[in-house]
């Protein structure tokens, strides 16, 4: 039986380095968490689960109000280090798209792309497993996404992250080899009036 997995990419906060754990979603932000929840309650799901950041919890909360779902908080979904917090990129759009063209790569106090997919990877084989059959919501980030779907090709690149928005959402559908048979984006990107 196949297993329905919605990544939503979490909705937009103010970046900030040291608040990266805790910082929460901008007015903005707030706003297309209304329409994410408006869309995925069409969808029928069954479980929800959250990066332990908060932007990504606060992005799916609405949902799971809705839906009377408690969310499950899993910090194999959270965000990539992609260096040390005091580390300084000159560029860092190049510095994305060094450690995607070589996933071992990694910066001082880093992740690599291939240690980020292990992470995802051993998380969402135990969501496929423990809700196998099921649609499950799941609130992520940008870059463990893509690492995470590039684990089923090659497709989920640098180029495919430049791509998605915040918030987004793709839905997969994973069969119990967990094969990738299905995957659609659900989110259309619109501008927001503040």
């Amino acid at each position: 039986m196949n297993t329905e997995i919605y990544f939503v990419r979490h909705a937009h906060s103010v970046f900030s380095l040291e608040n990266e754990e805790t910082r929460e979603l901008s007015e903005k932000g707030w706003q297309d968490a209304q329409r994410i929840t408006e869309i995925m309650a069409k969808e029928g799901i069954d479980y929800i689960l959250s990066s332990s950041y908060v932007r990504a919890r606060q992005t799916v909360e609405g949902l799971a109000k809705l839906m009377n779902i408690e969310i499950e908080l899993d910090k194999r979904f959270r965000e990539r280090d992609l260096a040390a917090r005091d580390f300084h990129f000159e560029d860092p759009s190049e510095a994305m798209k060094k450690v995607f063209e070589d996933p071992h790569f990694r910066f001082p106090g880093g992740e690599s792309n291939h240690e980020v997919q292990e992470r995802g990877i051993s998380a969402l084989k135990d969501v496929v497993s423990n809700y196998q059959g099921k649609k499950v919501a799941i609130g992520i980030h940008g870059n463990i996404m893509t690492c995470t779907l590039s684990y089923f090709g090659e497709k989920f690149d640098f180029d495919f992250w430049e791509k998605t928005t915040k918030p987004d959402i793709y839905k997969l559908t994973i069969d119990p080899d967990f094969q990738l048979v299905g995957f659609e984006r659900l989110w259309e990107p619109c501008e927001t009036l503040l």
